[in-house]
């Protein structure tokens, strides 16, 4: 399960994520294209680690409901003051932790993946959270395959409380536990300038 420290860093950080601009604008258009377009009508969605609610608000109105989730109270709050279809229902909840109204159609995980200690684990909750041919759609910040740069960066940023708790995952590891925990990967890229952060679809097999 997610530790305090984890909560304490978002619940500070939130207001500055919130107001932090998107990185690479056309990707992200680009990944929520492709979303949007794996999703029907009819679905329920669960997103793990939905930060202020972004992407809940902008998706959650092509489904029959998103059950948008987070760690941080904090997060949770800035996004429930935003308006959004009413399909859309924010709750605290940790990433890795059962859900009582599973199944869902689908189960988004958007940069969460790596910041959570078991990997394995958190992936067989999921898969236990989707009904059989339910999706997983993910999108991964694999720090393992960045320039050494970039890592020896990162524990700096820790240290001075910059940045949060997070796993080294390289992107084959990521795709390995993804099959380990019993999905079919169905897509696998990249979009924009995020060249180390994979989007990866995987199906819970019917």
């Amino acid at each position: 399960m997610a530790d305090s420290k984890s909560m304490a860093f978002w619940n500070r950080m939130a207001g500055r994520y919130a107001a932090r601009p998107v990185r690479d604008p056309a990707a992200y258009e680009e990944t929520l294209r492709d979303v949007a377009g794996r999703l029907s009508p009819s679905d329920r969605v669960l997103e793990i680690g939905c930060g202020t609610g972004s992407t809940a608000i902008r998706l959650g109105g092509h489904v029959r409901e998103w059950r948008a989730t987070d760690l941080s109270p904090e997060m949770i709050r800035i996004a429930q003051a935003k308006p959004a279809p009413a399909s859309v229902s924010f709750a605290v909840a940790e990433a890795d932790r059962e859900f009582d109204d599973a199944p869902f159609d689908a189960v988004c995980a958007f940069h969460i993946l790596h910041l959570l200690p078991d990997t394995a684990a958190t992936l067989a909750l999921i898969r236990s959270s989707l009904r059989p041919g339910g999706l997983l759609v993910s999108k991964t910040w694999c720090f393992a395959d960045m320039g050494w740069r970039m890592r020896m960066l990162i524990p700096v940023l820790r240290r001075l409380g910059l940045f949060p708790p997070a796993r080294a995952l390289s992107a084959d590891e990521l795709r390995e536990a993804i099959r380990a925990a019993g999905f079919t990967i169905e897509a696998d890229r990249t979009f924009g300038r995020s060249r180390h952060a994979p989007y990866i679809v995987a199906r819970r097999p019917a």
